[in-house]
């Protein structure tokens, strides 16, 4: 027990520790970090996959008090959300019948299943534009990376936030906003790049996102429709 216990200390609560080093070094020093373990440097920094493991924990920490402490409604309320649901066609809309308590619990679903697909965004730019340092799997390592960075920083500021009554889509746009700077940050010091480069890559994955989003949801259709058409048939 007493080994366990020294164990559990040394990784995550001395002033030392991995976990501490690596949260910091991702803001400081991204690319020591991501490129470190690309490399096969991993004792220095805590592991991707528990980085992440860590990241979803806080996030379930968060939605908790969401649900359960700062659940009152005002505090999920959008004059544009009110306005869009008013529009036609949205009346069967089931993300906006979703309720706040019901959406928070996929919170952790979202991020896991965004993951491969960030990856295959990031990893098609660099591609594209002839930086192929890194494969399909090393772009899934800088996203979880990165994702769980953010996950871990979100988590805190809409706990700490919200209990000052800071409406939760207010919050989220200026969250978002600055996950975005964050990532251009991340991969301009990842790949090394000028701001202008970064930033014309930038673009293009965003492009690129958006173009597997698109085949992504063309993919679901048809094979809605060929389920559909089958038990006609049969």
């Amino acid at each position: 027990m007493k080994v366990l216990f020294q164990q559990i200390n040394a990784e995550f609560m001395s002033v030392d520790n991995k976990l501490l080093k690596t949260f910091i070094h991702l803001f400081t020093k991204p690319e020591v970090v991501i490129n470190g373990y690309i490399d096969g440097t991993r004792k220095k920094y805590i592991n991707v996959i528990q980085y992440f493991a860590i990241a979803l924990t806080l996030l379930g920490i968060q939605v908790f008090f969401m649900n359960n402490v700062f659940n009152d409604p005002e505090l999920y309320t959008s004059s544009f959300m009110e306005s869009f649901s008013k529009m036609p066609g949205q009346e069967n809309n089931p993300m906006l019948n979703m309720k706040s308590d019901e959406f928070n619990s996929y919170q952790s679903l979202f991020y896991t299943i965004s993951i491969p697909f960030s990856a295959l965004a990031t990893w098609l730019t660099y591609w594209v534009v002839g930086l192929r340092r890194f494969n399909f799997t090393e772009h899934v390592v800088l996203n979880l990376y990165y994702g769980a960075q953010v996950v871990i920083i979100s988590a805190f500021f809409y706990v700490i936030l919200l209990a000052f009554g800071i409406n939760f889509f207010t919050l989220s746009i200026s969250i978002t906003l600055l996950t975005f700077i964050y990532l251009f940050y991340v991969l301009k010091r990842v790949f090394n790049t000028s701001f202008w480069n970064t930033l014309g890559y930038f673009v293009l994955m965003f492009l690129m996102f958006f173009l597997i989003f698109i085949a992504l949801m063309m993919i679901i259709g048809l094979v809605v429709a060929i389920i559909v058409l089958i038990k006609k048939i049969s």
